[in-house]
């Protein structure tokens, strides 16, 4: 494919899974056209991850839970200081 393609969630994850059941690096990226350092930051992303709880979850997954985590703390310290204000009228 060529510089700059964007690829979509499903393709990265197809491209993992071919990896995790044994296609190498190489093979995927003479197939595919895809950067190596690109294939690896996927596999790191996309690659499942078994959690204490037996869950399963990868860390772009994660990523994006802690993002919505900081987004929602940031919400809520601008209603706590909004209620101060309306409080102390």
């Amino acid at each position: 494919m060529s510089k700059g393609t964007r690829y979509d969630d499903e393709f990265k994850q197809m491209i993992v899974n071919l990896y995790n059941s044994g296609k190498s690096i190489t093979e995927l990226m003479s197939e595919y056209g895809v950067a190596k350092a690109t294939l690896y930051k996927w596999v790191n992303l996309y690659s499942p991850i078994e959690v204490a709880n037996g869950d399963v979850t990868t860390n772009a997954e994660i990523i994006k839970l802690r993002k919505q985590l900081a987004e929602t703390q940031e919400e809520l310290e601008i209603l706590k200081k909004a209620v101060a204000i309306f409080t102390k009228k």
